[in-house]
């Protein structure tokens, strides 16, 4: 099992959704978050100390998976989410060690659906 976490643009989310829709993934949490990568903040001076401030609103994706389909996850994110310019995201895939779905009880891969 998997957890990948995806940052992306938000303007792409809907785009993101369908393409993993396509490859059967459909269980996701989805939370706007801030923040910047290379593209930066803007940094603004403020009574002698530096400060961050326009951080760039971002999309935060969560999507556990089973092995098989850890591929079909990043190959669907990365189609709905590129647009080759500087900001496009990144993708980060964790180990998970346990998942539990609370109603059953049941653990593992079949928790995941």
């Amino acid at each position: 099992m998997k957890m990948i976490i995806a940052i992306i643009q938000p303007g792409k989310l809907d785009d993101v959704r369908d393409e993993l829709y396509k490859a059967e993934i459909n269980l996701m949490t989805v939370s706007e978050v801030l923040g910047h990568g290379r593209q930066k903040g803007v940094t603004e001076i403020y009574r002698g100390a530096k400060e961050m401030g326009n951080l760039l609103r971002k999309v935060r994706l969560e999507i556990a998976v089973n092995e098989n389909f850890v591929e079909l996850a990043i190959k669907a994110i990365v189609k709905g989410a590129k647009t080759g310019e500087t900001g496009d995201g990144k993708i980060f895939v964790l180990p998970l060690e346990q998942t539990i779905r609370i109603r059953t009880e049941e653990r593992g891969g079949v928790a995941i659906g």
